[in-house]
């Protein structure tokens, strides 16, 4: 798949890499169709963070899923989702308390986790062609019928509207 990819400060470029893939049965993939590029972003792409070399960036996604694992009960194949900037896992203390920005498992021994983003886990970012999506009952919002043609509108919720 094409990915952008950190290759350092004020060097991203687009390249292949290997394709997103299921890793555990509570995982989705999605197709992106949308994505945002967040000012935090810049933070990463101008050196104010720390970032692996070769790391895909992009937390602001917007898709369609294409692949479900076994583990799954809400999500379905061909669901069009908002991929909200936090990963949580929906079960520890914190996101229990609806503090998911805050989880506890979805990056053990951090508190908070994040697709493509410094120090925030293991997770791909969402600039690119596809997306593993875990504990993806919780971390999916399933949009309306109408979400292909009011996708401009939907990815703003990914963290851009959010946030503001």
């Amino acid at each position: 798949m094409r990915a952008v990819v950190y290759k350092g400060p004020h060097d991203v470029q687009v390249e292949n890499v290997p394709d997103a893939t299921l890793e555990h049965p509570t995982d989705v993939l999605v197709r992106i169709t949308s994505t945002n590029i967040c000012g935090s972003d810049l933070h990463m792409y101008q050196g104010r963070t720390d970032f692996d070399e070769g790391r895909i960036i992009g937390h602001e996604n917007l898709g369609e899923v294409i692949e479900v694992g076994k583990g799954v009960h809400k999500v379905r194949k061909g669901d069009r989702v908002c991929l909200p900037f936090n990963i949580g896992c929906g079960f520890c203390k914190n996101c229990e308390a609806g503090k998911t920005a805050f989880c506890l498992e979805a990056n053990p021994g951090f508190a908070g986790a994040a697709y493509g983003y410094a120090k925030m886990g293991p997770y791909s970012g969402g600039q690119a062609e596809y997306l593993r999506v875990p504990y993806a009952d919780f971390n999916c919002l399933i949009l309306p019928e109408d979400a292909a043609e009011k996708e401009n509108d939907y990815v703003m919720l990914t963290d851009i509207f959010p946030a503001g």
